[in-house]
């Protein structure tokens, strides 16, 4: 088998729900199963049909979830599930590890995407070294041994509009966009969206006024920064991080559903999009933002492409304005290809599924508005440096 062989079969997601909000009290199959069912449902095919489900979960802190989401979701007892953790790339990590299942034979049908139940993530700390002392409390792990190498994701973020010169109007800018794209096109998004909770709307975007956050105080006060930055912060242009710039916590999940050609056409299943290509890299960990991109461009040469003006429509989960405005500017996207209704500012980054939430999004654009044969790329980066992206196309 080739790549090309796989067939993407059908996709959906519940909608994209801000952390304490309509999800708080859902745990991760709670909200993961009723999308699988609702896929399957609009797809006309029964749960036997399934062999594996792979699963992408960062805050869930051990045990299976994708066998939790499995048998919640009414699937039969003897199907491989495989959960996958690399932080906010694991939903799309899952989907491209599901094409190894099928093009090595060892499925044929593959549910494969993430969930995120940020709302229920287990409280964490270190067990104590020595007895006596209490247990140490920590909101993340490290994601690089040499802690001067696992800046946290906020500096990380700011450091990197100091570095690349994007001025906080242009990052107020570029997420009013994704905002008001959101907006926009609710109606749309809505078909893609399972109901869960009885919610079907994302709940992130919002109608922001410029001179509000314009008002905002930074996400990060300018000693967080260290010296150095934030010399270099007051004295230059007002590149600061607005809070409304960073990609909410939040709730939710999302699948596709993956078979060769062959079993597709025996099942009589729809083939509205196939799988080209996918890359997972790693990067240096003090700038993961970065990592987006390179993956990317690896993805784009896997391809065969010579860069990204080929592609029809791209969705990058845009956790920061910043890192949304070089991912653009470094591959040479218009505003008609990158997030064309709204990206991960607008929706919330519920991490585990966010990779997920882009690539469904990625395909119902390319549905909606792309022509037979068309390309189109999702990607996002991931703590600790490392990217993700995959290259599917239209029919």
């Amino acid at each position: 088998m080739a790549a090309s062989d796989v067939v993407v079969a059908g996709w959906a997601r519940s909608a994209v729900v801000p952390h304490g909000g309509a999800f708080a009290q859902l745990q991760p199959h709670q909200i993961a199963a009723p999308v699988v069912q609702g896929m399957l449902g609009r797809l006309g095919l029964g749960p036997e049909a399934i062999d594996a489900v792979v699963l992408g979960n960062a805050l869930g802190a051990g045990g299976n979830p994708a066998r939790m989401v499995a048998l919640a979701a009414g699937l039969p007892e003897r199907v491989a599930s495989c959960s996958v953790d690399t932080q906010c790339c694991a939903g799309l990590d899952a989907v491209s590890l599901a094409v190894g299942l099928l093009l090595s034979g060892q499925a044929q049908v593959v549910l494969a995407g993430g969930v995120e139940a940020w709302s229920r993530a287990p409280i964490r700390q270190h067990r104590p070294l020595h007895p006596g002392e209490p247990a140490i409390p920590y909101e993340r792990p490290a994601f690089a041994p040499d802690p001067a190498r696992d800046p946290d994701m906020l500096v990380s973020a700011a450091r990197h509009a100091i570095q690349a010169g994007w001025t906080r109007a242009q990052q107020d800018d570029y997420t009013r966009r994704s905002h008001l794209l959101a907006r926009a096109n609710a109606a749309q998004l809505a078909a893609e969206i399972v109901p869960v909770a009885g919610v079907v709307h994302d709940l992130g975007p919002r109608d922001w006024h410029p001179t509000r956050m314009a008002r905002m105080p930074a996400a990060v006060k300018p000693r967080s920064l260290g010296e150095a930055w934030a010399q270099r912060l007051a004295q230059g242009p007002d590149c600061s991080m607005g809070p409304v710039g960073v990609s909410g916590k939040a709730d939710g999940a999302a699948f596709v559903l993956l078979a060769t050609a062959q079993t597709c056409e025996r099942l009589g299943l729809p083939t509205p999009a196939s799988w080209v290509c996918g890359a997972s890299l790693g990067l240096a960990p003090e700038t993961p933002l970065l990592a987006a991109e390179a993956a990317a461009r690896a993805a784009l040469q896997r391809a065969g492409l010579r860069d990204a003006r080929a592609l029809a429509a791209v969705e990058l989960h845009d956790a920061f304005a910043a890192q949304g405005l070089g991912f653009a500017q470094a591959l040479g996207l218009g505003n008609g290809q990158l997030n064309r209704r709204g990206g991960g500012l607008a929706r919330g980054h519920p991490i585990g599924a966010s990779g997920a939430v882009a690539l469904v999004r990625l395909l119902s654009d390319l549905a909606l508005d792309g022509a037979p044969g068309d390309l189109g790329l999702a990607a996002l980066a991931g703590a600790g440096g490392i990217g993700a992206a995959a290259i599917v196309r239209r029919g």
